[in-house]
Order: structure tokens, then C-alpha cells, then sequence
């Protein structure tokens, strides 16, 4: 009998930029391919203690299965955070843990989806929500995007004129792969798109609290007003991504779909995991950390956009985020970043090729590149070397 897989396996490709880092394992690849945080930071000996404090305090239970919903010391940490940061008004009953925010994006999918079904994102957009949304069978619409984020003219044609839209997925702050954020006027008149047409809106904020000018902008969620917006929030940019802690932020109407999916999915998340989080930001100071982060991100910015500008060609184009982790590059219109990838890899550096965050395809004279993870000596060396091949190929 010969082995039958489901017909959405036709149509789920592996990650591309989990491919291209497999050919950057080698230790001489300079990699600006992932979203990579920079593991210096770590908190190493504090967790450590941490750990070990839980251990000897509550060691069986932390070691047992849990509610779904998560831990609820940690749910309100996250809730009075997203006030103070986001502008919220959530409690702990809004707050789902999730493994990763990764975890939240399959599962709205899951909730949302039938086969055929439209999604609405920003052109381009983050490449794990389009593999995770895939899976379920939709057709992807791309909204138009300027150097503010979405264009909310599109917006509303698109909506008075497509039928079966189920939710747009949106990253309003740093945008993975752009690095754009949106401007107060845009969320609002975002937000009275929605209302208008009241569908769900999926905002995705990984990277909202790494701004390195200027203050955090209030969240999509706190100018919801009639209870379409899910927030996904996670720890792995400002914590440790080895932990795989995100949560979702939602009205329980909606949040209610996510924990009965969750209970299918894996019961709950790692109660170790948001215990140690928990006790960490019991003994030790997140928001320090996190500036931290900010510090050693900014100078790393800085010095990517500075070494760009003395070393690729005058008709490449590249954003210059305020915050997050990645920067977007623009080359002419005739050349495959693809290719460029491949002469890069002989010259021992890497990037992601941008054609990958165009669920609809083309875009394939664009890339991504990520200034978070390597150390300052091997950004200038790698960019130079990026310099040299575009050079010799534009």
C-alpha cells in the first residue's frame, strides 16, 4: 500500500531561510541570513540561578503538566507589560502562552482558514507566517507597501473588492524583512479600515520594544475598539529564543478558538520555560536587559547602513530601520538576488534572498540582510565582501 500524505503537503515547501542556513553552518560563513539575537547577551548565569532557585523552591511543580492557558504569574507580567510598553488594556485572562510566537501564527491559520480562503499582507512579508498560513490552502492578496508601511488607500480598494478575505497579517513595527515601521496616522487610519469592514487582523510584534530612536509606538491592539485585533508577542527577541515563549493577546471570543486549538496541539507550553521567565523578571531587571539589547543593536545598525553606504554600488537602495533587526536592500530590476547568493556563498558570506517574502511571487532583485547576530569586525568584513560581488555582477 503505498503511503497517502494530506493534500495540503502539495503546497508546503521547507522554510527557505531554514535551507539557506544550513549552508551557513560553517563557522567561516559571515551570516547575515537569520533573525538571529545576539548570543552574548544571554542571560547565561542568571538563568542558571534562576533554575536553580525554582528547583529548590518548587521543584515538582514547575516539572508537571499545567493549564493550557498558561502560568498565570507570568500571563499577568506579559499583560502589565503590554500595558506600560503598548498602550493595552488587557488582564491575564487576555493572554494565551504559546510555544513561540510561531505557535500563534499556525494556529490563526488553523482558526481562520478553509482552502481558498483570502489572507491580506503587506508586500512583502514575514516569510514563517506565509509558510505557517500555506498549510491551510488560502490565496494570498499583497498589499502595497511605501517606505511607511502599508499603503491604506490599497487597503480599502482591496477590501470593497475582494470576496473571502478571513484576517491580514500585519507587522506594524520593524517589519520582518523591511524594516519599516508605521506612523501613528497610518495605525489609525489602518484601524478605521478595519472597523469598517470588521475583519480580523492578525498583528505580529516581535521587535516592538528594540527601537533605537524615539519611543515605542502604541500597539494596533490599543486602538482596538471592537475586538478584531490579535496580538502575538514573544520573548525570543528580547529574551532567550531557546525558551520558545510567545503568547497571544485577544478578546475572549477570540482567544477562546486559540485555547481549544492549543489543547489539540501540545496541552500547554514548556511550564519550566514560563517559569523561568517568570522568576526571572522576579530576581533581575527585563527592562535593563532589553536596553541592553537596544545599545548593542543600534551600534550594529549603524555601522551595517555606514559600511553599506561606503561599500555597495550608488544603485543599490536599503532601509535604514529604526529599530529590529534587519535591513531591506533593493537591487536593479534585472539582477536575481539569487545568483547574487550563490557568488556570495563562494566568498563565504550569506544573506536571504528576498524573493521568498512575496507569497505571489517575484520581487527576485531584492534581500534581507540581519545586523544582530555577528560582532561588529565580521559585519564590516562581510559587507565588503557583499560590496565586492555586487561590484562585479550589477
Amino acid at each position: 500500500m503505498a503511503v497517502q500524505f494530506a493534500k495540503r503537503m502539495e503546497s508546503l515547501n521547507a522554510s527557505e531561510i531554514r535551507e539557506i542556513l544550513k549552508l551557513t553552518q560553517s563557522p567561516d560563513i559571515i551570516s547575515f541570513a537569520g533573525g538571529l539575537p545576539a548570543p552574548e547577551l544571554f542571560p547565561v548565569k542568571e538563568i542558571e540561578h534562576v533554575t536553580a532557585t525554582l528547583m529548590r523552591e518548587q521543584g515538582p511543580k514547575v516539572l508537571q503538566y499545567a493549564t493550557t492557558e498558561g502560568y498565570l504569574p507570568l500571563r499577568e507580567k506579559i499583560a502589565a507589560r503590554m500595558n506600560r510598553k503598548f498602550h493595552t488594556k488587557v488582564v491575564s485572562d487576555d493572554i494565551l502562552i504559546t510555544t513561540g510566537s510561531q505557535q500563534g501564527l499556525d494556529f490563526s491559520g488553523k482558526i481562520f482558514l478553509n482552502e481558498g480562503d483570502v489572507v491580506l499582507c503587506e508586500s512583502p512579508s514575514y516569510l514563517g507566517a506565509i509558510n505557517a498560513f500555506q498549510a491551510y490552502g488560502p490565496k494570498f492578496v499583497q498589499i502595497p507597501t511605501d517606505d511607511y508601511g502599508l499603503v491604506m488607500e490599497e487597503l480599502d480598494n482591496i477590501l470593497a473588492t475582494t470576496d473571502k478575505v478571513k484576517f491580514i497579517y500585519v507587522i506594524p513595527d520593524f517589519q520582518n524583512p523591511t524594516g519599516r515601521t508605521w506612523p501613528m496616522d497610518r495605525r489609525r487610519k489602518f484601524m478605521e479600515i478595519i472597523n469598517k469592514y470588521e475583519i480580523p487582523v492578525i498583528e505580529d510584534n516581535p521587535y516592538g520594544e528594540l527601537r533605537f530612536e524615539g519611543e515605542i509606538q502604541p500597539s494596533l491592539k490599543s486602538l482596538d475598539t471592537k475586538g478584531l485585533v490579535v496580538f502575538l508577542g514573544t520573548f525570543s527577541k528580547t529574551f532567550c529564543p531557546g525558551l520558545r515563549v510567545g503568547w497571544v493577546a485577544a478578546d475572549q471570543k477570540l482567544l477562546d478558538k486559540y485555547i481549544t486549538v492549543k489543547q489539540g496541539a501540545d496541552l500547554h507550553s514548556s511550564t519550566m520555560s514560563q517559569c523561568q521567565i517568570d522568576k526571572y523578571m522576579d530576581l533581575y531587571d527585563l527592562d535593563a536587559h532589553v536596553v541592553n539589547l537596544v545599545e548593542l543593536y543600534r551600534k550594529r545598525r549603524d555601522l551595517t547602513i555606514k559600511t553599506m553606504k561606503e561599500e555597495f554600488p550608488d544603485n543599490v537602495k536599503f532601509t535604514n530601520p529604526e529599530g529590529g533587526l534587519f535591513t531591506w536592500v533593493e537591487l536593479p530590476e534585472n539582477v536575481n538576488a539569487r545568483d547574487i547568493f550563490m557568488k556570495c556563498i563562494e566568498q563565504k558570506v550569506a544573506f536571504v534572498p528576498g524573493g521568498a517574502f512575496f507569497p505571489n511571487g517575484g520581487h527576485e532583485n531584492t534581500l534581507r540582510i540581519n545586523y544582530s547576530n555577528m560582532p561588529e569586525d565580521r559585519i564590516v568584513e562581510g559587507l565588503k565582501r557583499l560590496g565586492t560581488v555586487l561590484k562585479q555582477n550589477l
